[in-house]
């Protein structure tokens, strides 16, 4: 592995646009966009397993934020530490509108060795993920305090803004 991939850092911003709150990993990653370092690599993605596993293998850091729907109030913010332990199936662990997962694709990545040394998942709670429903204020709001938050992150690990 070269020097240039042992620090490659990524954030990816899991959803569906289309599907309401859904859509606020991918509203945090077009945040993130302008605002990190040309080093850090900021992608939108559909929360396909396979191919979600193949951009974050071999990065140092990995950034991961998706929607959930585990009960808590909408806009509701938690942080997991993947690579420390396994992402909780109440908030991961349901079926999703990407199929197989975010839950079910760490932990693939972590049997398969895939999984970067530092996994980062941010869940933002939803509440409405029908096809055309807004992404709702709670979670706009959620949008931009995780944006600031992954921001914060990567700056304190050396990937100036």
């Amino acid at each position: 592995m070269t020097a240039a991939a042992h620090q490659r850092r990524i954030v990816v911003g899991i959803g569906n646009p289309d599907r309401g709150d859904d859509g606020a990993g991918r509203m945090v990653a077009r945040r993130l966009r302008g605002m990190l370092s040309p080093e850090v690599e900021v992608i939108e993605h559909d929360g396909e397993a396979a191919s979600l596993l193949a951009r974050i293998d071999g990065a140092a850091a990995a950034f991961l934020v998706d929607a959930c729907a585990s009960g808590a109030p909408s806009g509701t913010v938690r942080r997991f530490d993947a690579a420390a332990a396994p992402l909780p199936r109440s908030a991961f662990g349901l079926p999703s509108t990407h199929g197989f997962g975010l839950g079910e694709a760490v932990e693939l990545g972590r049997a398969l060795g895939q999984l970067p040394a530092e996994c980062i998942d941010y869940a933002i709670e939803g509440a409405a993920f029908e096809i055309g429903a807004p992404l709702g204020d709670e979670v706009a709001a959620a949008v931009g305090r995780v944006a600031r938050a992954v921001g914060d992150e990567l700056t304190d690990r050396g990937a100036d803004r």
